[in-house]
């Protein structure tokens, strides 16, 4: 590589960075705490993944998005998941106009850029796999037309922990199709206290500091992150761990467990360690970077027994005893010599 292509590259690399930066600038300008599950957004985001997050009514989840989709110049729509709500009510339907003897396609709500999905065990199984379905192929047919959907998209679908009764469990095999399930606590003391200041003083103004096709050529740098193959290893292991823990020197978790984690769990671990380097700044990914996002890739996807439930152990408790067993490769050495 000769030197106006570094200097090329670096120039790009501090574009990137600078971008990002302004992008969540904007969005804690409104957001008040909420760090972890920002950054889990962001994640998701570039790595054009979809987000299942579980949290108490309050928790600034429509917020977040809906100022994320406002600094990107994106579309954020907002479908809240009721019982009596059908598929054409996600998609879209076809509408006949008696004046012209001709039928018209009408586009549902998943036709933007930024979809809230809010508590979607509420709606019945026909309705989540519709979602699902736009979710995995990112498009919609309607009697026989196929619509993509705008690019970027994002869907996070909220779960509410509490009042579980009339809800419809998500089965465990579309569950899947979520690159990560997160979950948003209560706020500090100190943060609540601003949340108060904030909402109840004047309107912060949002300013628009990228657009669409600014993310979308982001989605693809991050693909281009370095991804060592040790982490990749890494991560192979640990999934593999959920299916078969005796080999991986955990027999007695093998009692806890029903199903593993399926293939698309390391993909996912792979890509959010590639989204979450660059959200720090580099152009490769670290074992630190997977390791923060392997509970939040796992706890979803690892289907407990009910001998397991009667003990009281949970999925997040069950990783980390997968995480301590199996370690994280260590660190490369271009990067020890960066720090030295």
């Amino acid at each position: 590589m000769n030197a106006t292509t570094m200097q090329a590259n670096t120039r790009q690399d501090s574009a990137t960075a600078k971008l990002m930066e302004q992008i969540l600038y904007e969005v804690k300008r409104v957001v008040v705490g909420q760090d972890r599950f920002l950054e889990r957004v962001m994640v998701a985001m570039l790595a054009q993944g979809h987000l299942l997050v579980e949290g108490v009514p309050g928790l600034a989840k429509t917020l977040t998005v809906k100022t994320l989709a406002s600094t990107v110049r994106g579309r954020f729509k907002r479908i809240q998941f009721t019982p009596d709500l059908v598929p054409s009510d996600l998609v879209g339907t076809r509408i006949y106009n008696q004046k012209s003897g001709d039928f018209s396609t009408s586009l549902g709500p998943v036709f933007t850029n930024l979809l809230l999905a809010d508590e979607i065990n509420r709606a019945p199984a026909k309705v989540q796999s519709a979602l699902l379905e736009v979710m995995q192929e990112r498009q919609v047919t309607i009697a026989g037309e196929t619509h993509r959907v705008p690019s970027p998209f994002l869907v996070m679908a909220t779960q509410n922990p509490i009042e579980t009764e009339g809800t419809y469990p998500l089965p465990e095999a579309q569950v899947d199709r979520f690159m990560m399930k997160v979950l948003v606590d209560y706020p500090t003391d100190e943060e609540e206290y601003v949340i108060v200041e904030r909402v109840t003083g004047p309107a912060v103004e949002v300013m628009p500091v990228a657009t669409t096709e600014q993310l979308a050529a982001l989605q693809g740098e991050c693909r281009r992150v370095y991804v060592d193959p040790s982490l990749v290893q890494y991560a192979v292991k640990l999934v593999s761990a959920t299916r078969d823990p005796a080999r991986h020197g955990l027999k007695d978790l093998r009692k806890f467990i029903t199903f593993g984690a399926s293939p698309r769990a390391t993909i996912n671990l792979t890509e959010g360690a590639r989204a979450l380097a660059m959200l720090r700044g580099r152009t490769y990914a670290l074992p630190e970077d997977m390791t923060d996002l392997v509970p939040d890739v796992l706890r979803h996807r690892v289907v407990l027994s009910y001998e397991a439930l009667s003990e009281g152990m949970n999925s997040d408790a069950l990783v980390a005893q997968i995480m301590a067993k199996i370690p994280a490769p260590a660190r490369p050495l271009e990067h020890e010599k960066l720090v030295a």
